[in-house]
């Protein structure tokens, strides 16, 4: 390993949108884990040190999911890129996710080029090719 490697988590209560996520950072270079539930998301923050987490808001139905991740990240990997993703885009979930430590909330569906832009500014690479004509999007 690296001292180049970046670790991303993803948490994502949808196993075809955290697949597609997924799917997104396996590259060289990067190590990914995924959670489908919060306490998974807490277990695995609790065991490593993370760059970038890519987040649900709502997860398994609880409104809070997505906002306590963001709180156990930012005590648990600080320094991590934080990619909000929600189809619930009201004022208080944006402030609420920007008090806890948000860099990025973004409103389903979302290109993917976008997420692995914002990856890209975090310094962490994806597998999405720069010259891509067709957009694929995360779901609802």
């Amino acid at each position: 390993m690296t001292s180049s490697h970046r670790h991303v988590l993803i948490v994502e209560d949808e196993q075809c949108i955290r697949d597609v996520l997924v799917e997104l950072f396996e590259t060289d270079g990067v190590q990914v884990s995924a959670a489908g539930t919060l306490e998974e998301a807490k277990r695995l923050l609790a065991r490593h040190l993370f760059d970038l987490v890519v987040t649900d808001l709502r997860l398994g139905g609880r409104r809070d999911g997505g906002l306590q991740v963001m709180a156990a990240a930012g005590v648990l990997s600080p320094d991590a890129t934080v990619i909000v993703l929600t189809a619930f885009p009201d004022e208080d979930n944006r402030n609420a996710s920007i008090r806890l430590g948000a860099t990025h909330f973004l409103e389903k569906p979302i290109a993917l080029e976008r997420i692995a832009e914002l990856a890209a500014h975090a310094g962490v690479p994806t597998a999405m090719m720069p010259a891509t004509s067709e957009v694929a999007f995360v779901g609802h």
